[in-house]
């Protein structure tokens, strides 16, 4: 028996084939195209070219020419393509280890090139295979929680994804043809082509392709109803196990449903939100400026919006109804009659977002608030109290908690 992973005979697994191969393939070029769109549409949601405020990749150059003032309607965009990014992105790992697992002896093969085209495909494929174990990997553990990685999420999220997509496309061009030309015979369970993959000499077979494939989409299936759950409220939630906001609301009441940090996490001190200490420093044209009390606040025209609230991580809330003063007639209040870009400052003095601007669009709209309630009660502590910014369609981010000051102006 040869012990080199390079011989082909080494790899006796007779599910390994075109077919086998091919359907996965298939699967991963529609699901991994739709994941890298809603990515686009994730990383433009957050506004990277509003200013360095927001920007995480400043040297992105080219790489940033799709950007674009992020729309406001409908309200529940950025809850339904970053759920889709995310679920998506967790239900397809097993398609992936499956389709890694049929094409490894592809990445032992000798000689490494026989021709400068070979060549080119063998350093594709790794790129993909290993594009595809970062971006796959990051993504988990930015869902999960777990900041290991080294370095920010967003750049090394954003870079990863263009480098893995590039292979990925190329990928697709050398080789859809010949998956398509293999799915034509989806009852041929006998192998053909590609040798790298076949087995010379197969073991004795313990379940069909099409058996496998069910293991591979039951998999899916379980990544699925354990996960998707988290972008929905009530018994749906509790079935999304294996995500950090699924199960049971965190909490009763006006104020119960999640939060990604809380005011502890934070370092936000009843101290300093209290009505005595607290005052909202509004900015805008010529350096006008306002110092304004929660009671002062209160006495403003107060208005009410029925907003999500959605997350990078993939996570969502349903509509909570917020109550508060409009952004425009904050904007209003410092000289600025037609809505102009704002930066918005937190108490929160450590973080990627503890600054974050909006563009004239969004400070535009009527149901965009300086939130002071939620669901009829005082925002509570982990919410932002005494304020926090609400803006229909923002990731969750963008929504700044316990906000300390409102720079209106270009930016």
């Amino acid at each position: 028996m040869p012990r080199s992973p390079s011989s082909p005979a080494f790899w006796r697994s007779p599910l390994r084939g075109p077919w086998f191969t091919s359907v996965l393939g298939v699967v991963l070029l529609l699901g991994i195209t739709v994941l890298f769109v809603t990515g686009l549409v994730s990383y433009a949601a957050y506004n990277p070219n509003l200013s360095p405020v927001n920007d995480q990749t400043p040297d992105k150059g080219l790489l940033g020419f799709y950007l674009f003032s992020w729309p406001t309607h409908p309200s529940w965009l950025y809850r339904l393509t970053q759920g889709v990014h995310v679920t998506l992105g967790i239900v397809l790992i097993p398609v992936l280890l499956a389709k890694l697992w049929s094409v490894v002896p592809k990445l032992f093969a000798l000689p490494p090139a026989r021709s400068l085209a070979h060549a080119l495909e063998r350093l594709s494929l790794l790129l993909l295979v290993g594009g595809g174990l970062f971006e796959f990997t990051t993504g988990v553990l930015n869902v999960q929680l777990d900041y290991i990685f080294p370095g920010s999420f967003y750049p090394l999220h954003f870079y990863g994804a263009w480098v893995f997509f590039a292979a990925f496309l190329a990928h697709a061009v050398l080789k859809t043809p010949l998956a398509l030309r293999n799915l034509r015979h989806l009852r041929d369970e006998t192998p053909v082509g590609e040798g790298e993959s076949v087995s010379p000499n197969p073991a004795e077979p313990t379940v069909s392709r099409r058996g496998a494939l069910g293991v591979v989409g039951g998999g899916s299936l379980l990544l699925l109803a354990t996960t998707a759950g988290r972008s929905f409220d009530g018994p749906l939630r509790e079935t999304a196990v294996l995500a950090p906001h699924g199960g049971p609301e965190p909490g009763g009441g006006p104020g119960g449903f999640q939060i990604n940090k809380t005011a502890a996490y934070a370092g936000i001190s009843p101290t300093e939100t209290g009505e005595e200490a607290w005052r909202l420093v509004v900015t805008g044209r010529a350096g006008r400026s306002v110092r304004l009390a929660r009671p002062q606040l209160l006495q403003l025209a107060l208005h009410s919006s029925a907003l999500p609230i959605a997350c990078v991580e993939g996570w969502s809330t349903s509509d909570q109804w917020w109550r508060g003063v409009r952004l425009r007639d904050l904007a209003a209040l410092v000289g600025h009659d037609d809505p102009v870009d704002v930066l918005v400052e937190s108490l929160q003095r450590h973080g990627a977002f503890r600054r974050a601007a909006l563009r004239a669009n969004q400070v535009a709209d009527p149901r965009s608030l300086l939130a002071l309630f939620v669901n009829g009660e005082d925002l509570t502590p982990d919410h932002g109290y005494p304020a926090r910014v609400i803006v229909p369609a923002a990731p969750g981010v963008l929504n700044t908690k316990w906000v300390a000051r409102m720079t209106f102006g270009d930016l």
